[in-house]
């Protein structure tokens, strides 16, 4: 038993690859696909589909799904995804559901998990596959206010990623500045004539 488990996981280390998850929604429809690819960055496969009336969580869980049932043989997976939802489903969720037969504590109650048929699939994936989430955000192009795309050789980072620089407002400090010398203008008569001590 213990040469099986030792070769399961010789067999993950070697075949390490990388899953890329994504998903678009449209008015009535959704697109999912995934890519499939080796560790040393070659295409092994790429798949997609339209579905129709599915949100954005549900499609990008298929996409999970579709790219884990894709691989043949037991395998080191790094899950390349952008949703919050399948990340923490994976990381901190699986285990809590099955323990709860599938249920989760809901405004008191505990009620079926959402997209029951598809984590459970993730789950049966997950005993032959082992699985690693990574973060990655895709942004669309940044474009001037003509609505052409910026020039590629110009870096634009996103507003709340800039640094913030301390902005001195030189108004202030002028008013500041005219506000203490008409206290010392008049102050300095004053004093002179004995009224100030």
């Amino acid at each position: 038993m213990k040469d099986a488990g030792m070769m399961t996981s010789m067999n993950r280390a070697a075949n390490k690859v990388f899953l890329y998850s994504e998903c678009k929604t449209e008015a009535n429809h959704g697109r999912w696909r995934f890519v499939l690819r080796d560790a040393d960055g070659s295409t092994r496969l790429v798949a997609e589909h339209v579905e129709p009336a599915v949100g954005p969580d549900r499609l990008e869980l298929l996409s999970v799904v579709r790219g884990l049932e894709s691989l043949d043989t037991p395998s080191q997976v790094t899950l390349m995804t952008s949703c919050s939802y399948v990340r923490e489903g994976i990381r901190h969720g699986l285990a809590q559901w099955r323990s709860n037969g599938w249920r989760w504590e809901r405004f008191g109650e505990m009620v079926p998990v959402k997209d029951l048929d598809l984590w459970q699939r993730v789950d049966r994936a997950m005993q032959f596959h082992q699985v690693e989430c990574r973060t990655y955000r895709i942004d669309p192009p940044h474009r001037n206010g003509v609505g052409q795309p910026v020039p590629s050789g110009r870096i634009h980072r996103h507003p709340y990623l800039r640094r913030r620089e301390p902005r001195v407002k030189w108004f202030s400090v002028r008013r500041g500045l005219q506000y203490f010398l008409s206290w010392i203008a008049g102050w300095l008569p004053r004093r002179a004539l004995g009224g100030v001590p």
